[in-house]
């Protein structure tokens, strides 16, 4: 772990003897290094006093908030409302004009137009500073805030992997702060006392929120519109979300700060603890952000802008971890990838065109030309999307020509028009009055659309337009189950990952199946150390650090915590029958291999207790063998009806429902005794976050190599790139087809590796592991399996015969059954 440390170099969490430690191969006098040590202690004592006295006056603010709150005290004056402002003036189609809107170049010349948030006039904040009056908000005095502590982001894929974090991190037994050799040097009385680690989890609102009329309403997007609508000014008050942070229940929130760190919480105590104090744990989490110490949070509230600066997320200075690494590329591209389709387009656009002729004379000013703008936009690129249908092709690469060469789009200014569509909330406005018109021709008041609104969508389709050309790609889209589409699909993560790095003070990529990696023996600086191996990650350093200098990055990998003997792997290269196991895709449909492969798996299946996982390379190649095998053949029991009288076989299913059901059946067959057969595909749920452990996991076999489709315009697209950047950064062209071999195969085995980790969970498992497809024998796909993959079959230099295989697998289980 001396890498890990050195990329982390001086931490928050140490003792004071670390923190005023003195190298003792220093050749100066004794009385000197002494008088260093006692400067060294004064200044830690001196920062120490600094933050109690803060504290304390924070802790004297929010006693003085509380008596208000406890006496009924208003905090600030409330706003009068206007009596004449009925209820039925809400529901008036008035409500869904815009606001007068001008650009920020306007405002700057204007002495009319609104300033800040307050909505007073140039002119009037210009009197009001002649008349002395305070004109900016009142700043509160920064020795009452919490001052931003180092502190380690640690980011992963899901809440349940979170989770699984936040109960290790209990485990541990964290240190004292300071540890004073002289107690009489301890100016604060209190300075010796254990402090917990303070601990902050963060989620969405679909797991924070307590309001169970937003909660409710079913998707996260939804649950994120309701909320959002609850907020809106045109909302009533008694309507309005009840446990949403204000000034009024400031106590309560400082309430929630105090009990979320004074120990170790994971999501779910975050949402039962807003739940006991009645305020918005969503949004009252924010509040605990900078007085934190480890912040843990899924992998969209990191990578995405926008959401670190909505939750007021400051990377400067901090380190973060992305656990699970391995996806890491992927969710960088498919969070700031985008898809519309055609009946998408026609739909905004008949709401704009809608809105636009009701509301045309009541617009002012620039409202009614951006809006004519955007409608004019949206025209163009749906205009393109039908020609490219008529066409009838099935993929296509488009450019941004394309889609804005509709008339008059040349003399739109595409960056003033996205931040309209940001700052006039018009998307809001055409939704509302959109259900407004539908709600009157149904005579109902209840809402009809939870979903975001469709033009804030299209919005963020037409924001790539101005994403360099480099960056990504355009790509028509033809599918029989769904509508025609465009899609954009990142292909470089490095400038959307690049501001994360140059903030932070330090950032690690952690995973147990990061390779395939190339390694390489370097010796390592320090004179106490042995040779390291590190792993140099070609395709992380490519794609994601390409602007970091070599000496920057620094990797370290281990091999697995069980023994050698607790792993039995194999790579499968015919049937018993003699049938080569060939999946590629141009010979997987050939019967005698389905038929060869459901014998060999029921033979399998008697020679592995308890639970037994196949991983098919796509739901589509599952449904297809599945079928075969059910096929009833002429005299003798098909091959599913042999499978399930040797084990229960249960099966994934695509969509995300069913999946906790089937895993429990699943598990409920093994208990019982009888034994289980789980089919299920690489890259999908089962492949990832699930622990097949213990009995669960007796043996995990991989049915071929799922490479993606390389004549697909989008894996085209993406080859080309690597290739052009290759030479870009000095390659060769036959580097870069190297290079773009590489990904290509990284990306098919990365998804393996992943699924063959879901066996082996501790550190007293053991399992067997079986790669059925003669390309596992062939030294380059096998050099990208993980290092303790490969060390249980290194002996093994030639494949072992379906005989053999069976052998081997009886003796393995004979020994730890």
């Amino acid at each position: 772990m001396t890498a890990v440390y050195d990329c982390i170099s001086e931490g928050k969490r140490i003792s004071l003897d670390r923190q005023v430690h003195v190298e003792e191969s220093n050749e100066e006098p004794a009385w000197i290094l002494e008088q260093a040590r006692k400067q060294r202690t004064e200044n830690v004592l001196q920062r120490r006093l600094e933050l109690e006295s803060r504290l304390a006056k924070i802790r004297e603010k929010e006693a003085h908030q509380r008596i208000q709150y406890e006496n009924g005290e208003p905090l600030k004056k409330r706003a009068k409302v206007d009596s004449d402002n009925s209820s039925s003036e809400l529901a008036d189609e008035d409500q869904f004009v815009l606001d007068d809107y001008q650009s920020e170049t306007e405002v700057k010349g204007s002495t009319t137009s609104r300033a800040g948030s307050d909505g007073f006039s140039i002119a009037s904040l210009d009197l009001m500073r002649k008349l002395g009056e305070p004109v900016e908000p009142t700043r509160e005095d920064p020795g009452l805030e919490f001052t931003d502590e180092l502190k380690i982001f640690f980011c992963s894929r899901t809440h349940s992997q979170l989770t699984q974090f936040v109960n290790e991190l209990r485990r541990v037994e964290f240190p004292k702060i300071l540890r004073l050799e002289d107690e009489r040097e301890c100016v604060a009385g209190n300075m010796q006392q254990e402090s917990p680690i303070r601990h902050l989890p963060l989620g969405s609102r679909r797991n924070l929120c307590i309001n169970p009329g937003v909660v409710n309403a079913g998707s996260t997007k939804a649950i994120n519109e309701r909320c959002l609508d609850l907020q809106q000014s045109s909302t009533p008050q008694e309507k309005k979300c009840p446990f949403l942070p204000n000034k009024h229940n400031e106590v309560l929130v400082n309430e929630f700060r105090d009990h979320t760190l004074a120990r170790i919480r994971d999501i779910e105590d975050l949402g039962m603890l807003g739940k006991a104090i009645g305020i918005c744990p969503y949004y009252a989490s924010r509040a605990s952000i900078k007085p934190s110490e480890i912040v843990t949070l899924p992998y969209p509230l990191l990578l995405q802008k926008s959401s670190r600066e909505a939750l007021g997320i400051l990377l400067k200075g901090h380190v973060i971890v992305i656990d699970e690494a391995h996806n890491l590329m992927d969710a960088i591209s498919n969070i700031h990838s985008i898809t519309v389709t055609q009946s998408q387009l026609h739909r905004c656009r008949t709401q704009l065109r809608a809105y636009l002729l009701k509301f045309r004379n009541k617009l002012k000013g620039k409202n009614r030309v951006y809006v004519a703008q955007t409608l004019r936009l949206i025209d163009s690129v749906s205009d393109c999307l039908d020609r490219l249908v008529s066409r009838s092709s099935e993929e296509a690469l488009v450019t941004v020509g394309d889609m804005m060469s509709g008339k008059g789009i040349d003399q739109i200014n595409l960056h003033k028009l996205i931040r309209y569509l940001a700052d006039s909330k018009l998307a809001r406005k055409v939704e509302g009055y959109n259900e407004h018109v539908t709600r009157q021709a149904s005579s109902t008041q209840e809402p009809l659309s939870d979903t975001t609104p469709l033009l804030t969508h299209i919005q963020g389709f037409l924001q790539t337009l101005m994403n360099p050309i480099a960056e990504g790609r355009f790509f028509f889209e033809k599918e029989e189950s769904r509508s025609p589409s465009f899609r954009y699909l990142l292909l470089d993560p490095t400038f959307h990952f690049k501001e994360i790095v140059e903030e932070a003070r330090a950032v690690i990529l952690a995973g147990g199946t990061m390779s395939p990696v190339s390694v390489t023996r370097l010796k390592d600086d320090r004179k106490s150390s042995k040779i390291l191996t590190r792993a140099q990650m070609d395709d992380y350093a490519r794609h994601l650090f390409a602007y970091v200098a070599k000496e920057r990055l620094k990797t370290w990998s281990c091999g697995h915590i069980i023994p050698k003997q607790n792993l039995f792997v194999r790579s499968v290269s015919q049937t018993q029958d003699g049938v080569d196991l060939d999946f590629s895709f141009t010979k997987r449909n050939s019967v005698p291999l389905v038929n060869g492969l459901g014998k060999s798996l029921v033979q399998l299946a008697v020679a592995v207790p308890d639970g037994l996982v196949v991983f098919f390379p796509s739901y589509a190649y599952l449904d297809q063998v599945s079928v075969q095998w059910q096929q009833t053949t002429s005299g003798s029991e098909n091959i599913w009806s042999r499978l399930q009288n040797c084990k229960s076989v249960f099966k994934e299913s695509k969509g995300v429902s069913g999946i906790e059901d089937t895993l429990r059946q699943y598990s409920k067959a093994i208990d019982e005794g009888k034994g289980a057969i789980l089919l299920s595909v690489i890259g999908g749920k089962m492949s990832e976050g699930i622990n097949f452990s213990d009995k669960l996991g007796r043996a995990v076999i991989v049915v071929g190599l799922p490479f993606p489709n390389l004549h697909s315009a989008q894996w085209k697209a993406k080859l080309e790139y690597i290739e052009q950047s290759t030479m870009d950064r000095g390659g060769s062209s036959a580097e870069g087809k190297a290079a773009g071999r590489d990904f290509y195969e990284n990306a098919c085995m990365r998804a393996v590796n992943q699924s063959i980790g879901r066996a082996i969970r501790h550190q007293k498992d053991f399992a067997s592991i079986l790669l059925l497809d003669r390309r596992y024998s062939t030294p380059r796909i096998a050099d990208k399996l993980p290092g303790w993959i490969k060390q249980s079959c290194e002996d093994r230099r030639a494949p072992a015969t379906f005989p053999e295989i069976i052998r081997g697998l009886r003796d393995f289980f004979q020994t730890k059954v």
